[in-house]
């Protein structure tokens, strides 16, 4: 037996499913990803990703930027088809949104959303220009909280209390989308998000929607209070 036999026949790697536990897994997938936790704020982001999922048809393509708003989108996002997620994978804040005009302009014929944190956002959002010049109809979620909410998280957990160039001073993207001649709205409570969604369907323009999202939610499970809180503990 070679070297490398031997070594992969002691190789016991806990991570490693034993045969026949597909099933088991999957349905612990399921039950993970079925009900979105609760949130602070009347913006609740995973039971928003989690309503689309009978609204967007199976070949629609989901885009996102870095952020901690992805962590919902990755979480309650369900993809029914291969070459329906443009996302990227070294922490690229800004991707979502160039990456879904250039889906779109590939693929006219199918459904492109981008998410997008207000941070993200910002890094790439003059690209909708680029949207309403070539009548690209994106819908662009853009969750704002206020601040780069990652790096902030980060803050809280070893400099707890201690913020320092994480708040920003945000435009009104829904009032942006319009400057560009594209379609905005507002939404400050999750129920408006689905109305606002399907008018900005119907509107065929590419479109933002602005999400008030409330700061303390940091992620689906921690708020920013508690994140502190616990640094302080531990400190």
């Amino acid at each position: 037996m070679s070297e490398l036999a031997q070594a992969l026949d002691a190789w016991d790697d806990p991570d490693l499913l034993p045969f026949g536990a597909g099933k088991e897994a999957h349905a612990d997938f399921l039950a993970w990803t079925d009900t979105p936790t609760a949130v602070p704020g009347p913006v609740n982001l995973g039971e928003i990703v989690a309503g689309l999922r009978d609204r967007l048809p199976a070949d629609a393509v989901i885009c996102n930027g870095a952020g901690n708003f992805s962590i919902w989108v990755h979480r309650y996002t369900r993809y029914r088809r291969y070459g329906t997620e443009l996302a990227p994978i070294s922490g690229s804040m800004g991707y979502g949104v160039p990456a879904a005009i250039g889906m779109k302009r590939l693929a006219p014929e199918r459904m492109v959303v981008a998410f997008a944190g207000d941070g993200d956002f910002l890094m790439t959002g003059q690209e909708f220009a680029t949207a309403v010049q070539y009548d690209l109809p994106v819908i662009i979620v853009v969750a704002d909280n206020g601040m780069y909410g990652t790096i902030r998280m980060h803050q809280e957990r070893h400099y707890p209390g201690r913020v320092v160039g994480t708040g920003l001073k945000n435009p009104d993207f829904a009032a942006y989308a319009r400057a560009f001649g594209g379609y905005g709205a507002t939404v400050e409570k999750t129920a408006d998000f689905f109305p606002a969604f399907e008018a900005a369907q119907k509107s065929g323009k590419p479109a933002i929607l602005h999400l008030k999202v409330d700061p303390e939610a940091l992620t689906p499970t921690m708020s920013l209070t508690a994140t502190r809180e616990k640094a302080q503990a531990s400190g």
